[in-house]
């Protein structure tokens, strides 16, 4: 082992106290698989129920380079991967619930599996997987940890085809992990995401060589300047967005708010004039005069 490896292995098992960076900022998150193969073949093997010999490639089709400036909205969320160069795998950090997930998902589903070039045959499009971790519910009332759709008949349940699929891992609900999803240690990955401590983490790498190695590769990236002005651009921007949509939120409250009253003054208004047209009916019936107001000065 060489020295300074030696010396990074130290300071990693003498990390203490709160992480700055975790693995749920999309932009660790790239880096580490982008950075660490081994690593990227780990969680895909544990997503996908693989043996690690069934994986005999992984290539990411999109990589970004350190350093590079990337406008917000620009900042490409999804990690695409090419498995064993026959399937698709879309891998994205979600924890902004932005209201979109759905569309947002499905638009990054059909946009990698419409990767024909003209003139070849439909059969040679390659099968596509969006795994996405989401920081909270896909639907209201979700308890689902891991969940995986497919195109289906719904009156037979017949599937349509297995080359179209989107997995969902809210890790809001590492609780009600499956025994197929701690089997495959998914489970495990869902805590090493959102763990926030140091302490946690070693604790968490101790299960795995591989989680030792995103482990080791997070807290490399933490003592790397660029990669925490990167981490801190994109808490930025959530956060900006975060208060862009209270505010948001509030003056749609507001609005409605108005909205009833004057709805609510207005009901008033024409209760009143209902009420002053039957009163005026009941004085002339009964020959009384009322007073008739006029805006002409006398």
């Amino acid at each position: 082992m060489a020295k300074e490896e030696k010396q990074v292995r130290a300071s990693y098992l003498e990390a203490t106290g709160r992480i700055d960076y975790g693995m749920t900022n999309d932009y660790m998150f790239r880096a580490i698989l982008q950075r660490n193969e081994k690593v990227l073949k780990g969680l895909i093997c544990s997503l996908l129920h693989l043996k690690p010999e069934e994986i005999t490639s992984v290539r990411i089709t999109n990589p970004i380079e350190p350093g590079d400036n990337y406008d917000a909205k620009e900042f490409i969320l999804d990690i695409v991967v090419l498995l064993n160069d026959t399937t698709l795998i879309n891998l994205e950090m979600q924890m902004e619930n932005e209201l979109n997930w759905e569309d947002r998902s499905l638009s990054y589903l059909c946009r990698s599996y419409d990767q024909l070039c003209r003139g070849e045959e439909y059969t040679m499009a390659k099968p596509v997987i969006h795994i996405g971790f989401l920081n909270f519910p896909p639907f209201a009332g979700s308890r689902e940890f891991n969940a995986s759709y497919k195109l289906m008949n719904v009156k037979n349940h017949r599937i349509y085809s297995d080359k179209f699929i989107l997995n969902v891992i809210d890790l809001t609900q590492i609780e009600q992990a499956t025994a197929e999803d701690k089997a495959s240690r998914i489970d495990y990955w869902g805590k090493l995401f959102t763990a926030t401590t140091w302490e946690e983490i070693r604790m968490l790498a101790k299960k795995s060589k591989t989680m030792e190695e995103a482990s080791k590769a997070l807290y490399e990236l933490n003592a790397d300047e660029i990669t925490r002005q990167k981490c801190r651009a994109r808490d930025d921007y959530y956060r900006l967005q975060n208060t862009i949509n209270k505010k948001m939120e509030e003056l749609t409250e507001e609005n409605q708010s108005l909205t009833a009253k004057n709805q609510n003054l207005t009901a008033e208004k024409e209760k009143l004039e209902l009420e002053k047209q039957a009163l005026e009916k009941l004085l002339t019936e009964h020959g009384i005069s009322y007073p008739v107001h006029t805006d002409e000065v006398l």
